[in-house]
């Protein structure tokens, strides 16, 4: 994969670098896509709930297998796939008895290459194969992890992500996160071989505002732009800076400001905090 520039015949290309791969280019797999209403940051009344969403190109849901609950039976990889609801590509599967899934692309994943889901202890570790943590020896990368067994996949889901198995102690297995935060799992908790696919996706420059407003962004205000009844950090004569640490338009801080819920069930699994700190038990 490589971050490729143009040569600026139009402003458009000026700042313009995108990250160049061979993927598919014709239309997504029918039987594994579903049209869903996008509900562009509102909620069932209408009101906006999340701001600066809407717009945007038309996308249908490429149904994902965050489960990999298809035990002993190997798959081949047909083709790899763009999927716009995301920013890893997807591999399109195509098993023994004829069935055909998605799955998240992982790096060095090529056409052609088989993958499977086992319950046992395999006889090599390879790329795309998803087994449960116990067996997984330390060291080894995994993304697509599981929090809970039999809770489909919700860790290191995202392009270039991938955890790391540190040990294996008193019934639970110690991974190290993208976000360096180190908590216990079940070993039971399934996941796949390997790091997430098109690591290169955060050097890309989109080069212009209109291609934000392609992925449903819409513009963003400071808040020291606007006016008094309209932002906390508002008003003054002049260009100001605000004053103050910066908050939302209802005064919540927005940086530094923990946001995670204490009464979170697996809250007292972490052992170190994304900030380094370590947790204290009792």
């Amino acid at each position: 994969m490589v971050i490729v520039q143009h040569n600026p015949k139009t402003s458009t290309q000026r700042f313009l670098a995108l990250n160049k791969r061979e993927l598919w280019k014709g239309a997504p797999e029918s039987s594994l896509v579903v049209s869903q209403h996008r509900c562009k940051g509102r909620n069932c009344y209408g009101r906006i709930t999340s701001r600066r969403r809407g717009g945007g190109h038309k996308r249908l849901i490429r149904l994902i297998d965050f489960f990999r609950d298809k035990l002993d039976i190997p798959a081949i990889v047909e083709r790899i796939e763009y999927d716009p609801n995301r920013s890893a590509d997807i591999a399109l599967l195509y098993y023994a008895d004829g069935e055909k899934r998605y799955i998240l692309a992982p790096r060095g994943l090529s056409i052609g290459g088989q993958v499977v889901s086992l319950n046992a202890m395999p006889r090599d570790f390879s790329i795309g194969m998803s087994l449960p943590l116990a067996l997984i020896p330390a060291g080894v990368f995994v993304h697509c992890i599981e929090i809970e067994p039999g809770h489909g996949a919700a860790i290191a889901r995202g392009a270039g992500m991938g955890a790391q198995i540190v040990a294996f102690d008193n019934g639970y297995v110690t991974i190290k996160m993208p976000s360096g935060e180190v908590r216990l799992l079940n070993p039971k908790c399934r996941a796949t071989i390997g790091q997430v696919g098109n690591g290169d996706h955060g050097k890309q420059s989109l080069g212009k505002a209109g291609r934000n407003r392609w992925l449903g962004r819409r513009p963003r205000v400071r808040g020291v732009v606007m006016n008094p009844v309209d932002h906390p950090m508002g008003g003054g004569e002049g260009r100001t800076s605000g004053g103050g640490h910066p908050v939302s338009p209802w005064g919540q801080l927005a940086k530094g400001y923990p946001t995670r819920k204490r009464s979170q069930k697996s809250n007292r699994m972490i052992l170190v905090r994304r900030n380094g700190r370590k947790v204290k038990k009792g």
